[in-house]
């Protein structure tokens, strides 16, 4: 159990039946009236974010985030499977339960899986992956006056902007949280 007044960002703790994440807090002690910690909590499980404030006295249960390795190992339809890496365990998600975080990540990657009393509710692939180049238009000469992109395919199907120096065949660098291109490897 931890008190409002001992709350620190990155904290989770359960309440109104939810798990949430403290991304600020501010203790108020106002001229008139009690001491109040005003608080900007986001749901870990749908993203959504909420203002809220509470007596420093008011208790709450801490809430404990499992994040494992696991790695990716195929897509069947629209389910993904998963393996622990260290018990060789075998886990199953919906393509709703996933969404769109795989995009960049091949089959056999590691990945973390954030979950709560056993239930999954976030997948985390890696920060940068290097992926080959399938599918673009070829690069014309002459036209790199400004930072000018082109449509690319990458090997995962996904889509990327690139250079207009890169080429089919070649390997680049993409951060997974925006989907930027990086580098050439």
């Amino acid at each position: 159990m931890v008190s409002a007044g001992d709350f620190k960002n990155g904290l989770t703790i359960e309440w109104d039946g939810k798990i949430w994440q403290i991304v600020e807090f501010q203790h108020v002690k106002p001229g008139k009236g009690a001491a109040f910690v005003r608080t900007k909590l986001k749901n870990i499980v749908d993203g959504g974010v909420r203002e809220t404030t509470f007596r420093p006295t008011e208790k709450f249960q801490t809430a404990h985030i499992d994040r494992k390795d696991y790695q990716y190992l195929y897509k069947d339809g629209d389910t993904y499977f998963f393996m622990d890496t260290e018990t060789y365990d075998q886990l199953s998600l919906t393509a709703d339960e996933v969404g769109d975080t795989l995009q960049f990540v091949k089959e056999n990657e590691i990945v973390k899986l954030d979950s709560y009393n056993g239930q999954v509710f976030a997948v985390e692939p890696p920060l940068f992956v290097e992926l080959e180049i399938t599918e673009t238009e070829p690069g014309v000469k002459g036209n790199t006056a400004t930072n000018a992109t082109k449509p690319a395919t990458v090997e995962t199907g996904a889509q990327v902007f690139v250079p207009l120096f890169v080429n089919t065949g070649d390997k680049i660098k993409i951060d997974t949280r925006t989907g930027e291109y990086l580098s050439r490897v």
